[in-house]
């Protein structure tokens, strides 16, 4: 028999309504929640600028005191935001070993591009947090993805080097490739998607044609 059958009747009624407030309660704190993030995810790609408190609180149409309960300031909602981007990012599928080399090259810049492509207004957004503990640590897995990337879509390459040429050129392809370098020639440069692209392809192909490379080849 149930817990609530054996409870008298004053005492049931009063357990489930409190569960029934509880579970209301938590309802709320979750839309709440998840209106809060979706107006600061709206607001960065808008702007790529970091959203105000008050600003995010009026556009999800909740009070200021709302968001502070649930984020405390708004470093921490920014990284919420920046986890909560990283979800929903559509990543392009892996560079296939088999490709020729030309054919890697291209299939690499382009799906890092694309990858990249999604989230450059939360990338200059987050300038505004520099040395933030969970964006640094956040942007050394992005930066850890790339190299491990490379190392898989140029694994012949890489298998001809030594040791310390490998590390070299996966730091050469890490600091060419990176998010900022994205950033530099979509925002700084305001080059078209397919230029810079071109410009990343141009570079990658340099860097594998390095004649460290064709010492080992």
């Amino acid at each position: 028999m149930s817990e609530l059958a054996v409870m008298p009747r004053g005492n049931a009624v009063a357990e489930v309504e409190q569960m029934v407030s509880t579970d209301g309660r938590n309802r709320r704190a979750a839309e709440t929640r998840r209106k809060v993030i979706e107006a600061a995810k709206a607001m960065i790609t808008e702007t790529s600028v970091a959203p105000t408190v008050v600003g995010v609180a009026k556009r999800a149409d909740v009070s200021v005191r709302s968001v502070f309960q649930h984020f405390g300031d708004v470093e921490s909602l920014f990284v919420t935001v920046v986890d909560s981007v990283s979800k929903d990012l559509v990543v392009p599928p892996e560079t296939p070993e088999t490709l020729p080399l030309a054919a890697r090259v291209d299939t690499f810049t382009r799906n890092m591009a694309q990858l990249y492509e999604q989230i450059v207004p939360l990338r200059v957004a987050a300038g505004q947090f520099v040395g933030h503990p969970g964006l640094i640590e956040r942007g050394l897995v992005i930066q850890n993805g790339l190299r491990d990337a490379a190392f898989r879509a140029f694994d012949h390459e890489f298998a001809a080097l030594s040791e310390a040429e490998k590390e070299a050129l996966a730091d050469a392809i890490v600091a060419a490739l990176s998010l900022d370098a994205w950033v530099a020639l979509r925002r700084q440069q305001n080059l078209s998607f397919e230029r810079a692209v071109a410009a990343w392809r141009l570079t990658l192909g340099a860097l594998l044609a390095h004649p460290v490379m064709q010492a080992a080849a």
